[in-house]
């Protein structure tokens, strides 16, 4: 019986040893993993850069670097999720948070986070990741969209280039597109194989809401007169004026490059982080700028669904996990992370950082967009992933295709859109 017992005793000493509690078996070192989306090569070295430090002054702390890919993010956190094998932080963005965050798989912020960090990052981004009463992300890279122009191009037309202060209007950028085009060129170019996020967050610069939440907490869409002014701007320069490129609506951004380059195009409305890429692929003696998207009735005001950090509700490790985010977006830090991917940061502070208010590459642009973001329209809404796929995706495409009317993808929006939410708000 000695024998046995002394056995059972040594088999759970083992399994001890294996769990996966996140601590060095024998040195008492917390071991925390960090799944990271950078993808970019100077953003994968910013990223890996600042592990390495925290390493280096962090003995008793380690953590592990663990490369994730946009592409499958959301498949590969639900699996790890259910399987008890999340990572410790996570990277993703705030439009993808909602269903983990209410089938409580991230941990609530609220009390882990420093005073340092809540104030410095505004109000509005954190809304971002707030799902009920809780912040279940850290909002720390936003993407504004803007216009990537051919400068020559606008410059020989004589076009008035628009500003942070003074933007086109929407009915000005059409009449300008429109004043581009001819002899099998095209004023724009719009790339849709996504449509829905891109319709949505620019729209709001017109007043554009779409979802609106009602005393009860349940959301209805509705498709009003706000909301139709930004695709009814794509419909007839596509359909209309032939001042957009028909062939790139059902296009990614990079696909819609090489005819920039070639001269087909003289804008394409893309992510402000593009202009990597640009930099990159452009032949030589190209000369592009970057100029804000059109404004409306709301001026510049435009969705963003920024990149988040997040803690899983499972690790063991919360307390330690917040100090690693902490320290990874401590200003310098964060405006290292900006400038790797391209993109703003969303802290007061690191915005001030004099590399992001140069000219060159469009940075000081995109910069001065930064107050005009909001969390994107259907951010907190349930339900919002699977109207986007079956209904509103094929219906803007059909619209801007030309193959349905305005009339009809109000009905399809609404009708259809709001069967498909009322299944999650009951």
């Amino acid at each position: 019986m000695r024998v046995r017992i002394s056995g059972i005793l040594a088999l759970v000493l083992l399994l001890a040893g294996c769990t996966g509690d996140g601590g060095d078996s024998g040195t008492g070192r917390i071991t925390l993993r960090f799944q990271s989306l950078a993808w970019q090569q100077e953003s994968v070295a910013a990223n890996q850069d600042l592990v390495k430090e925290w390493n280096a002054t962090h003995p008793d702390v380690k953590v592990e670097y663990v490369q994730g890919s946009w592409d499958s993010v959301h498949d590969q956190l639900l699996t790890s999720f259910e399987g008890g094998e999340a990572p410790d932080i996570i990277h993703d963005a705030s439009d993808d948070l909602a269903d983990f965050a209410y089938g409580g798989y991230l941990a609530d912020l609220t009390d882990l986070l420093p005073d340092r960090l809540m104030s410095d990052i505004p109000r509005r981004s954190w809304d971002t990741a707030t799902f009920g009463d809780g912040i279940y992300g850290v909002p720390f890279l936003q993407e504004p969209r803007v216009l990537i122009a051919n400068a020559t191009w606008l410059r020989d037309a004589g076009v008035r280039i628009p500003t942070p202060e003074q933007p086109w209007s929407w009915p000005e950028f059409r009449r300008i597109t429109e004043q581009l085009s001819g002899d099998g060129k095209y004023g724009v170019a719009w790339p849709l194989k996504e449509p829905v996020s891109a319709t949505l967050n620019l729209s709001l610069s017109a007043g554009g809401q779409l979802f609106h939440r009602g005393a009860d907490g349940k959301v209805t869409i509705r498709f009003e007169a706000a909301d139709e002014t930004m695709p009814r701007t794509i419909h007839d320069q596509a359909d209309t004026d032939h001042s957009a490129s028909p062939t790139t609506l059902g296009s990614g951004g990079s696909d819609t490059l090489p005819g920039f380059f070639g001269g087909r195009y003289a804008m394409v409305p893309l992510g402000f982080s593009y202009r990597q890429q640009i930099t990159q692929q452009a032949p030589k003696g190209f000369e592009w700028q970057v100029l804000p998207a059109p404004a409306g009735a709301d001026g510049l005001t435009q969705g963003v669904s920024p990149q988040t950090l997040s803690i899983a509700e499972d690790s063991p490790h919360k307390k330690e996990a917040a100090e690693f985010i902490d320290f990874l977006l401590r200003p310098p830090n964060m405006v290292r992370l900006a400038l790797g991917d391209w993109m703003l940061p969303t802290g007061t502070r690191a915005l001030k950082d004099p590399d992001l208010h140069t000219t060159e590459n469009g940075w000081a642009t995109g910069t001065a967009l930064a107050t005009h973001l909001r969390p994107a329209p259907a951010q907190s809404v349930r339900g919002y992933p699977e109207w986007k796929d079956k209904v509103a995706t094929p219906a803007f495409q059909e619209y801007y295709s030309g193959a349905i009317g305005l009339g009809e993808l109000r009905e399809r929006l609404e009708d259809d859109g709001n069967l498909v939410l009322a299944r999650y708000q009951r």
